[in-house]
């Protein structure tokens, strides 16, 4: 079991807001790279939304790989929480849900962040490294 990264935490209009690889190994993309991946994980979790044959849907939750998986909290604000983690990672949903909590207390409470842009929060970073382990 391992969880290589915080994939991303992508604002309501499909931006980059926080990105961290908790991994070493793991592929390094450019600032770019992530931007453009950020925006399309925004597309697809917008289409799939709308494929569900049954009522409504929030689109998807959990994209699979090989080697890895791609699970995602849609909070009720729009916000989307990625964590990336391998296969056998069970304990992916409390994680996010973590995440999400920290995300509220550190970020979302400071008077000095704007809503929508990056996060830049030493208390942010060091919390995500206690609860899931060193970034790369």
């Amino acid at each position: 079991m391992a969880i290589f990264g915080l994939g991303q935490i992508i604002n309501k209009a499909g931006g980059l807001v926080y990105q961290r690889n908790f991994a070493e190994g793991l592929a390094q993309l450019t600032s770019n790279e992530y931007l453009v991946l950020a925006g399309t994980l925004h597309g697809i979790h917008a289409i799939t939304s709308r494929l569900s044959p049954v009522g409504s849907s929030s689109g998807a939750q959990v994209i699979e790989g090989e080697t890895f998986k791609m699970t995602i909290l849609l909070t009720i604000t729009g916000t989307k929480f990625v964590l990336l983690t391998s296969l056998s990672e069970t304990t992916v949903e409390a994680m996010l849900q973590k995440v999400y909590d920290i995300y509220g207390d550190a970020v979302m409470k400071n008077p000095f962040h704007t809503p929508e842009m990056p996060i830049r929060s030493e208390r942010f970073d060091a919390r995500i490294t206690a609860l899931i382990g060193t970034g790369s």
